[in-house]
């Protein structure tokens, strides 16, 4: 099993290994909890009554609750539900919510822990590449609203993460090929042997190519957890990714939009000057390879633009991008003018 630690004010582990799920149990047992709310969706039922039953064992009382899938239980009324069944089961601040499943279930217990009593202790047990790699990590946690992605919610960082390489192997392809873009960018902005090692094909790398990820993320984050500049450069990507994200009302995957989003703005670095041409086809291919898109929709600029108005990276009313200024090097761009941005977005339309 693989250890990497997460430094900072609230220092945390994340446990890298096969069939790990007692182990988390254990945690949620040694850190004192009574109670443990598990947070999971429709698919993992089965993983979540094993889950219940260790905790059980362990002597601490399992809530089970199922949230709905993917982007939808991201929600307030799913949100209030949960403060409401912490309520009624007498959840105080020595007990621990488990979220179990992927990006948007780590998303919503993280948040109802840290809104719960103020806060009280989250442990994650991501199954989803993507959940691996990006969600269950760092501490970020929310809910959607109509404004935007994400807008509400707040920095929590977890007690401990546990990932079961195993889960990999019974996601469905688009999971996996989903989740690979938050791994692949990983690669681009700060460890290009990720790349190296997707491209000789993942299936022969997944331990070490999940290993390397989270380490790039534990190292941003552990120097700075709530976004006051370096973490910022885990957003590549995500400032036209999260515009798809709303103006396709969330049906689409985060990963294939934040890929789209990587396109995007190695062009916009490209109009002006920080990478080359090879760089911008080094996206191209990798994305492709991986089965992402690279393209969107021609004539959808405006929509997208007033949508990127609202990133929280902004400053002054002016889109903030983190841009490439070479391979696993990056730097913000904060000017890029809207006739730019449209030449940018014109490149990665649709024919």
């Amino acid at each position: 099993m693989a250890v990497v630690s997460v430094t900072g004010p609230s220092p945390y582990d994340i446990h890298i290994g096969r069939g790990n799920l007692a182990d988390a149990a254990r945690r949620v047992a040694d850190g004192g909890a009574r109670h443990a709310l598990v947070v999971h969706q429709e698919p993992l039922r089965p993983v979540a009554r094993r889950l219940a039953d260790e905790l059980a064992a362990l002597g601490v009382e399992p809530v089970a609750v199922c949230v709905p899938d993917a982007e939808a239980g991201k929600d307030l009324d799913v949100l209030a539900g949960l403060w409401d069944l912490l309520g009624a089961r007498g959840f105080s601040r020595q007990d621990t919510v488990v979220g179990l499943g992927g990006g948007a279930v780590t998303d919503l217990a993280g948040f109802a822990a840290a809104t719960w009593m103020r806060g009280i202790k989250v442990v994650q047990v991501p199954t989803t590449l993507l959940a691996m790699v990006d969600a269950a990590v760092g501490g970020k946690t929310g809910i959607n609203t109509a404004a935007g992605k994400n807008l509400v919610g707040a920095f929590h960082e977890p007690d401990a993460v546990f990932i079961d390489l195993d889960r990999i192997d019974t996601l469905p392809a688009p999971e996996v090929v989903s989740g690979s873009a938050e791994l692949i960018k990983t690669g681009f902005i700060a460890d290009p042997r990720i790349l190296e090692l997707y491209q000789d094909g993942p299936d022969k790398h997944w331990p070490e190519l999940v290993e390397r990820s989270v380490a790039v993320k534990a190292r941003v984050v552990g120097q700075d957890l709530k976004e006051s500049g370096l973490r910022e450069i885990l957003n590549y990507g995500h400032t036209l990714g999260h515009a798809i994200e709303r103006r396709e009302r969330y049906t689409w995957r985060h990963g294939n939009a934040v890929a789209v989003g990587m396109m995007f703005v190695a062009h916009l670095a490209q109009g002006r000057g920080l990478i080359d041409a090879p760089l911008v086809a080094l996206h191209e291919d990798i994305l492709r390879g991986a089965g992402l898109p690279t393209r969107y929709e021609a004539g959808a600029f405006d929509e997208l633009h007033d949508a990127m108005l609202l990133d929280k990276k902004n400053r002054d009313g002016r889109i903030r991008f983190v841009v490439l200024d070479g391979l696993g090097s990056c730097t913000r761009l904060e000017d890029a003018t809207v006739e730019e941005m449209r030449a940018a977005y014109d490149a990665i339309s649709e024919a």
